[in-house]
């Protein structure tokens, strides 16, 4: 039984930290009221630059967020705020997370049923869960994986996971974002696709000669892929695997 060591737990506290949020990050922090709240902060391009997940605290917001990018996303947000009261810092907490029923002080994983809970008082994480299989199987994005400087939330799905509130007003990238809700059918984005063979992570995917996507998490004969979904199709190869786009 072991925490999420993986992740880094930022607290945010201060007499302004909702609206300071409320104004940055792609969801409403007033769903905080009823549990954990997943979101992301984007560039003013309506880019990725870091996605987390947002635990109510008695006096404060806590923010936990891929240890890769709790630096970066500190400092992001340390400019941004200004007058604002609201203090920024890493507090000594890992996070564990599990399957099956949710724990007392725990919280239901926002994302999606199938990725458990996770809590941020103590408990320990269940050993052994194949947390790919399960993403692979829900398209489900990782950060650093299939989530990086170039992804577009919508093209991630993070709509689809519950990362993003379209009715809460403005937030950083808000209006690119809003555009390619509204205004556009999505060309590209993530899949899962049926993979026959082994390709690395990045690998290119390529349909009748044309580059196609990117292969990402593999799991068994499944894969998340970025594709393209004006050349994606039944026949397409990832170095000297055959890929189909499932879904």
């Amino acid at each position: 039984m072991t925490t999420d060591t993986s992740r880094t737990v930022l607290r945010i506290a201060g007499s302004d930290r909702q609206d300071f949020l409320q104004g940055l990050i792609t969801n409403d922090v007033k769903k905080l009221a009823d549990g954990l709240v997943y979101s992301a902060l984007l560039t003013p391009q309506g880019k990725y630059l870091a996605d987390f997940f947002l635990v109510p605290d008695e006096d404060a917001i806590l923010l936990d967020v891929a240890t890769p990018l709790a630096a970066s996303l500190a400092q992001r947000l340390t400019m941004y705020k200004l007058r604002a009261d609201v203090q920024i810092m890493p507090i000594d907490i890992a996070p564990a997370c599990g399957l099956g029923e949710t724990p007392a002080g725990a919280f239901a994983d926002p994302r999606h049923d199938a990725m458990g809970w996770r809590a941020y008082d103590g408990q320990t994480a269940q050993n052994g869960v194949d947390w790919d299989a399960i993403r692979v199987a829900y398209c489900i994005p990782e950060t650093g994986i299939e989530l990086t400087p170039d992804t577009y939330p919508l093209e991630a799905g993070l709509d689809r996971l519950n990362g993003v509130d379209f009715r809460k007003g403005c937030y950083v990238g808000q209006e690119v974002t809003a555009r390619m809700k509204h205004k556009t059918d999505l060309k590209k984005g993530l899949a899962v696709v049926q993979i026959d063979g082994m390709a690395p992570v990045g690998t290119q995917i390529n349909a009748a000669g044309k580059p196609a996507g990117m292969l990402f998490t593999q799991s068994g004969d499944q894969a998340i892929a970025y594709l393209r979904f004006d050349r994606a199709g039944a026949d397409m190869q990832a170095g000297d695997a055959s890929v189909s786009w499932l879904m």
